[in-house]
């Protein structure tokens, strides 16, 4: 404390102690008790100024009275008291305002206009179709031996897709246009079409790692993007996705002669697979193979375990909100319905360490599969131990030996 404030106090305090410490002169708070100021002259090295130093202590003729002091202490703790009564009835109206708040925030005028398309963008989470720095038209940037073409599937929506060729090829396909490319479809070589799951286009770094194992594994592959991602065109909707997966893969059957065609999907993909699947089995046309990585049981399971989703859970009514948003807007995707239906070869495959979609949906999907299909060795479970997590089942020395 500097010295000036110190003197101040000490000539502060001299005056109250003038005044005497009679009852009459009390106040109802408690009181104050009185400092006087002790300084002494410490001894300091020439080259220093001397320093003071300054204590305080109580002045022995300033009296605090003990009975006022239980008085002051009593009224505190029952005004605590007071206060820690009230507590329940605080936290009680909280509650309500906040649950009146959020149920005018969940009316139906909201749940209709709002909620429906921030679970389109949630779900498909396609907020930038142009990938950043990457030239969709120039695979041959990213990815050897590979061709870029558009299919168009209906009025307003036209597809981008990539080929890549097998790698025992990749020297023959060299300079070559699309027409070569095409026509390598029917090389005997298996073909995978491959759609992918939500957000960004088929130049993202996970998905062109997974082709070109694929790919020197001996598998043409063609990589989708939806009608809504990349530099596909259209609005995504679940018919409208089926619908894609649909006309891809009558397009490469027409092509490929006896050449077998897997579709294979990928978390969203997944749900794309199996509708277009199941369509295709109803019509008496069963695709030749099908592999799911990291599916869910449905849509409203996945929504339910995204991870954006799950800090929402508690608040009342959201679950409805979000079950009333999905069904809106005809989001299901249910691929434990729709593996009832299938008769093709199944292949599951999962890592154990997903937390975007949880081991237990695939197993789920496995049991409810396995129950519905006739021919019991058809479908197929094969687990990832730790490490590949949801997007990086690519790196696993053992992929292509599974999918073989």
């Amino acid at each position: 404390m500097p010295v000036a404030a110190l003197r101040g106090a000490g000539g502060r305090a001299g005056l109250a102690g003038a005044g005497g410490c009679g009852r009459g002169s009390r106040r109802q708070q408690l009181p104050r008790r009185r400092f006087a100021t002790r300084c002494a002259m410490e001894p300091s090295s020439p080259q220093q100024l001397p320093r003071r130093r300054c204590e305080m202590e109580p002045r022995q003729e300033d009296c605090v009275d003990e009975e006022d002091c239980v008085d002051a202490v009593a009224a505190w703790w029952d005004m605590v008291a007071r206060n820690m009564r009230s507590i329940p009835q605080c936290c009680e109206t909280l509650g309500r305002k906040i649950a009146t708040q959020y149920n005018s925030f969940t009316s139906k005028p909201l749940k209709e206009h709002i909620f429906p398309p921030l679970m389109d963008m949630l779900i498909y989470f396609n907020f930038f179709k142009a990938p950043f720095l990457v030239d969709l038209k120039k695979p041959e940037l990213k990815m050897p031996h590979t061709v870029n073409f558009y299919i168009k599937v209906e009025p307003g929506v036209i597809l981008g897709i990539w080929h890549t060729v097998p790698s025992c090829r990749g020297e023959d396909a060299k300079g070559k246009d699309r027409c070569w490319y095409e026509a390598a479809l029917h090389d005997g070589n298996p073909i995978i079409i491959y759609f992918h799951g939500s957000a960004e286009h088929r130049a993202a770094r996970h998905r062109l790692n997974l082709v070109k194992v694929l790919s020197d594994g001996g598998f043409h592959v063609l990589s989708v993007d939806y009608r809504g991602f990349g530099d596909s065109t259209g609005k995504p909707t679940e018919e409208g996705l089926t619908a894609d997966a649909i006309c891809v893969y009558k397009w490469t059957k027409a092509r490929s002669g006896t050449t077998p065609v897997c579709l294979w999907g990928h978390s969203l993909g997944t749900g794309v697979v199996t509708n277009a699947a199941r369509v295709l089995e109803e019509k008496g046309s069963p695709v030749d193979a099908i592999v799911l990585e990291a599916p869910f049981t449905n849509m409203w399971t996945a929504s339910i375990n995204y991870p954006l989703l799950k800090i929402y859970q508690k608040l009342p009514g959201f679950l409805q909100t979000l079950m009333d948003a999905l069904r809106k807007d005809k989001i299901v995707f249910p691929n434990d319905e729709n593996v009832k239906f299938l008769s093709s070869p199944l292949l599951i495959l999962h890592g154990e360490d997903d937390s975007t979609v949880p081991l237990e949906n695939g197993k789920q999907l496995y049991e409810i599969a396995h129950n519905a299909y006739r021919n019991k060795d058809r479908v197929k479970m094969v687990i990832f131990p730790p490490g590949f997590q949801h997007n990086l089942l690519c790196r696993s020395p053992t992929l292509l030996k599974t999918v073989r």
